[in-house]
């Protein structure tokens, strides 16, 4: 009968918005299955696990486009750190609104921020005002600039350039690392806005011929063919016979002993990772000689991009999209795709898989498109 059938019809109706409501509830984040000591991480050490759907507060729902994959990293997954086995990962992300109760934040804005690696999530508005507004700066499909040049490696590289190192048009500045998110975009600012000659340090003939060709620095060093400091020293002295007057530092090891043996007087060091011992169990111990900084005024300072991320030194967001468009700043990006490439994408940092910074697109849960 047609009551019959109307019934029939309603019923399929209701199934086809039950699945979709389950379609619907969960939102994936990515956990740390187990702390490492020692060693390269890799898949074996991350896991996707389902949330249920975020329900907005006072503030927002906000969808995660492209997480980050960064060095600092490796010492928050060690057994010593307060990130456990079996706890979610957070860092760095970018990704729109697409709900919100905020008046400043509209659906569709574009923004920065720090926030665990879930690619649906209620945040409120406590949270959002430290988010990095990115709308009007970058197009959806550039949202990763939000976790590279535009977000903390960017500010890294702005805020330990500029004002750790102070550079001076004419000088010469070592960076390690040349071929990383951080390194390159020092270079790169160093040469094209300050007029520096610049020096990098990379791993294997392929990735200096990159540094130079793509990136524009004037020397490479291949550290993989420096088996010791002396070696460093030796390779460094061949392309800046007169020594050099910055070194940004990335690396550690023998790059930091033979940046000291070369360093002039009044000359700066940038220190912000130290990626050659990040695996290690214990980090070893980098050598100076305190005596020759004293006649020599040399200077090092180790600092984190938090005042220039935050804005509250210097104008980052505003400068680095200028320098982007002006094409004095070449972003270079490693993508992998969806959030389970997470471990592949945090291993590249550590076995030389990657050029420029490494970037998760996340392809998001069904809800994600609501």
């Amino acid at each position: 009968s047609s009551s019959s059938s109307g019934c029939h019809l309603y019923l399929f109706d209701f199934l086809d918005d039950a699945c979709a409501v389950l379609l619907c509830v969960m939102a994936k984040t990515i956990i740390l299955k187990c702390n490492l000591d020692e060693g390269v991480p890799g898949p074996e050490h991350f896991e996707i696990a389902a949330l249920p759907a975020p329900v907005i507060g006072d503030g927002a729902i906000v969808q995660v486009l492209a997480i980050s994959a960064d060095p600092y990293m490796r010492n928050r997954i060690r057994s010593g750190s307060d990130l456990k086995a079996g706890s979610p990962m957070a860092g760095f992300v970018s990704g729109k609104i697409v709900e919100s109760k905020v008046p400043e934040w509209k659906v569709g804005d574009l923004f920065g921020a720090s926030l665990p690696y879930t690619d649906l999530q209620a945040v409120s508005a406590a949270q959002l005002q430290g988010f990095r507004r990115l709308t009007g700066l970058v197009s959806e499909a550039e949202i990763s600039l939000g976790i590279g040049a535009l977000g903390m490696p960017g500010a890294t590289a702005y805020g330990g350039l500029i004002s750790i190192l102070q550079p001076k048009k004419g000088e010469t500045i070592w960076v390690s690392g040349a071929a990383g998110a951080v390194g390159s975009m020092v270079g790169m600012i160093a040469k094209n806005v300050y007029g520096c000659t610049v020096i990098g340090s990379a791993g294997g003939p392929e990735k200096c011929k990159h540094v130079t060709e793509k990136f524009k620095f004037d020397h490479c060093i291949d550290y993989k063919s420096c088996r010791t400091a002396k070696d460093m020293i030796i390779a460094l002295r061949k392309v800046s016979p007169k020594g050099i007057d910055m070194y940004f530092e990335n690396v550690g090891g023998i790059h930091f002993e033979a940046a000291m043996s070369c360093l002039r007087p009044l000359g700066r060091v940038a220190v912000c990772g130290l990626i050659s011992g990040y695996n290690e169990a214990k980090l070893p111990p980098s050598k100076v000689n305190l005596g020759n900084m004293i006649y020599t005024a040399q200077r090092i300072e180790g600092f984190q991009c938090g005042p220039w991320l935050s804005g509250e030194r210097g104008q980052f967001l505003e400068d680095m999209a200028s320098w982007i468009k002006e094409g004095k700043l070449k972003v270079e990006e490693t993508h992998f795709s969806g959030m389970e490439s997470f471990g592949s994408a945090f291993k590249a940092l550590f076995v030389g898989g990657n050029t420029g910074k490494v970037v998760v697109r996340v392809q998001s849960s069904p809800q994600s498109k609501l």
